[in-house]
C-alpha cells in the first residue's frame, strides 16, 4: 500500500522540503575547489538545526553525515570527510534530507566545481532532464512505471543527442516518501509503462535518476556505503520529493520563490 497524506500533511511536507531546498542551495553556492565535503556537510547540518527541523541522513542505518556527497565516479551514498578536497572539475552530487515535525524532504543536485569539461555538464543536464521528465508523469491516473518509462526514455533521448551512451542505473532509485525517508513503492529509473499501482492524489514520492558517463554497472566500496561506477566514469544524481494532486505534480522540494 502506498500511503496516501491529506492536504495538510503534504503542506508539512512542503515545509520540510523548503530546509532541503535552502540547504541544497547553500551547498551549492559553497561547492568550491578548497572546500571538503566535510565542510559541506557541516554547512548543512547546521543550516537543517537552525530551521528546527534534523537531518534525514545522519544516524540512518548507521549513516555518519547529514549529507551524501558522491563526487565523480562516486554515484550515491557518498561519505564526506576532511580528506576529500574538492578540486576544479570535479562533479558533485549531493543528497540531502530533512525531518520537520515528523515529516521528511529529500533531493539531491549534481552541482559542477570550476570549471567542469562539456561532457560532465552534458552527463549532468541529462540526468536533471530526465529527472523533470518523471515529474511530469506523476499524474493522478498514471501508474507507477509511467514514471520510470518517462525517466528512461529522457535519459534515451539525451544519449542520442549528445552522441553518448549514458549507463543507466537499475539497482537504485525513488522510492515513497511520508513519516519515513524511505517507503513503499520502489521507483525504479528503467522500465515498461503501464505497470504497478495508479497514481492517486495525496502519494507522495521521490524521483531521482541517476546517469553515468559510461556504463550502467556499479560496484559497492568497503564502507558498505559508497556506490561507484565500475568503469571509473562519471556520474550524476538529481532528486526531487514531488506530490501526486489533482491540480498535477507538485515539487515538495524546490525552492521558494525568493530563492531561486
Amino acid at each position: 500500500m502506498i500511503e496516501i497524506k491529506t492536504p495538510g500533511e503534504l503542506e508539512a511536507m512542503r515545509a520540510a522540503g523548503l530546509i532541503v531546498a535552502k540547504t541544497l542551495g547553500l551547498v551549492t553556492a559553497a561547492a568550491k575547489p578548497g572546500v571538503s565535503t566535510a565542510e559541506l556537510d557541516e554547512l548543512a547540518e547546521q543550516t537543517i538545526r537552525d530551521a528546527n527541523a534534523v537531518p534525514s541522513f545522519k544516524g540512518y542505518h548507521g549513516f555518519p553525515a547529514s549529507i551524501c556527497a558522491s563526487v565523480n565516479e562516486q554515484i550515491v551514498h557518498g561519505i564526506p570527510a576532511k580528506s576529500a578536497v574538492l578540486a576544479d572539475g570535479d562533479l558533485i552530487s549531493v543528497d540531502c534530507g530533512a525531518i520537520l515535525d515528523g515529516w521528511h524532504g529529500d533531493s539531491a543536485v549534481t552541482i559542477a566545481v570550476g570549471e567542469v569539461s562539456d561532457a560532465d555538464l552534458a552527463l549532468s543536464e541529462a540526468t536533471r532532464e530526465a529527472m523533470w521528465a518523471g515529474v511530469r508523469a506523476a499524474v493522478v491516473g498514471a501508474k507507477l512505471t509511467d514514471i520510470s518509462y518517462a525517466v528512461q526514455t529522457s535519459a534515451e533521448r539525451s544519449s542520442a543527442a549528445n552522441g553518448v551512451e549514458y549507463g543507466q542505473i537499475v539497482e537504485y532509485g525513488g522510492h515513497g516518501i511520508g513519516r519515513e525517508m524511505h517507503m513503499d513503492p520502489f521507483l525504479p529509473n528503467v522500465g515498461k509503462p503501464g505497470k504497478g499501482p495508479k497514481l492517486k492524489p495525496g502519494m507522495a514520492l521521490a524521483i531521482e535518476p541517476m546517469l553515468t558517463g559510461g556504463t550502467g554497472e556499479t560496484v559497492e566500496l568497503d564502507d558498505g556505503w559508497t556506490v561507484v561506477t565500475a568503469d571509473g566514469s562519471r556520474a550524476a544524481h538529481w532528486e526531487h520529493t514531488v506530490a501526486i494532486t489533482d491540480d498535477g505534480p507538485q515539487v515538495l522540494t524546490a525552492p521558494a520563490a525568493d530563492d531561486v
